[in-house]
């Protein structure tokens, strides 16, 4: 039986601390006075008050009877400081300039996550989550929007196995300007380890980055596509240790896409991965990679949770669409952030269940 979709009365609500499920705190991105949950009635999202913000404390004014301070006057006796007068025939000095003095800048990301542009990486919670779809999705959007997408593989696994690659997929689906695969292995497994089973080279972090940000210098957006979740060993960096898609981040300064599943054990999933990215001081949001097309009641309450942190929800069977049934509805996906137009999720449930 599906289960009806919230009565939503208002926008989402405010990010709040926790979730209940130990998802990191959201920073919202204006002050806001708390409303009731729009998705409390399928058990989601029972968010405390936003704590008021500190006064500020008043300035402090002198005493009208305060004495003024004494101003030092010098010795009678005391002979008045020479002046150095200079040379008739030395040049006059030059004035020195004041020289503004800047702290060097600390490395940044890529964009914020209230506009996501440049290197924007996409990771999931699990594996077959519906990363490639998302992927293409929000190439889709970008370029509806009039930005010039690039998208890129560091490590395909599974060719072997004859299925279309993640690139293939996104190329059909979206048509994106630029789209790369750095290095393919036969077995399906963890990059890592499929370059070991098969004798190949691994992936060269450093490669990598160097790849990823050539693309940027040349495109308005550039997705780089996972494998598996945030912590799979994608390869080696120069020293022999493994690195991971979450040291790709952190050595881009990137932005991250979650992308996540609807139903049952998704909270515990998507804190573990926002968390271990939070830890980092990665930017991250959440997309639903699948929503079904007949929501239960576990859904609705995963939902009302994630809320606050979803920039996106996908319908399930997005990637069987047309190419240009995909394209014209990917906009209708992702919130503006993400060069879509789903800024009201109220609407969205609506029309969702």
């Amino acid at each position: 039986m599906t289960a009806d979709p919230p009565h939503l009365s208002v926008v989402p609500p405010p990010p709040r601390r926790g979730g209940g499920h130990g998802l990191p705190d959201v920073t919202p991105r204006t002050a806001a006075t708390p409303e009731p949950d729009p998705l409390q009635a399928h058990g989601g999202g029972q968010a405390p008050p936003v704590p008021p913000q500190p006064e500020t404390a008043p300035t402090a004014e002198p005493s009208p009877e305060a004495p003024a301070p004494a101003t030092a006057e010098p010795s009678p006796g005391a002979p008045a400081p020479a002046t150095a007068e200079p040379s008739p025939g030395a040049p006059a000095p030059a004035t020195a300039e004041p020289v503004e003095k800047r702290e060097p800048e600390p490395a940044r990301p890529s964009g914020s996550p209230d506009e996501w542009h440049g290197i924007v990486l996409v990771t999931g919670t699990d594996t077959e989550v519906g990363k490639t779809i998302a992927t293409a999705a929000m190439a889709a959007a970008a370029q509806a929007a009039g930005q010039r997408v690039a998208v890129i593989k560091p490590g395909q696994t599974g060719i072997a196995t004859g299925a279309p690659t993640d690139a293939e997929v996104v190329t059909r689906l979206a048509g994106p300007e630029t789209v790369r695969t750095l290095a393919e292995y036969p077995e399906p497994l963890a990059p890592l380890a499929a370059a070991k089973v098969a004798g190949l080279p691994a992936l060269d972090l450093f490669d990598v980055v160097d790849a990823i940000r050539a693309e940027a210098a040349k495109h308005d957006l550039v997705l780089v596509e996972g494998a598996g979740g945030l912590l799979v060993p994608m390869g080696l960096r120069p020293s022999g240790e493994p690195w991971t898609f979450a040291d790709l981040a952190t050595t881009l300064g990137a932005n991250m896409i979650v992308v996540a599943r609807a139903g049952l054990g998704t909270l515990n999933h998507t804190a573990l991965t926002l968390e271990a990215l939070n830890r980092r001081a990665v930017p991250a949001r959440v997309i639903l990679g699948a929503w079904p097309a007949e929501p239960e009641l576990v859904h609705w309450a995963n939902l009302g949770e994630l809320v606050p942190y979803l920039v996106g929800a996908l319908p399930a069977g997005a990637g069987s669409m047309d190419p240009g049934v995909f394209r014209r509805s990917a906009p209708g996906w992702l919130t503006p952030a993400l060069h879509g137009v789903l800024d009201n999720w109220r609407v969205w449930a609506e029309e969702a269940g």
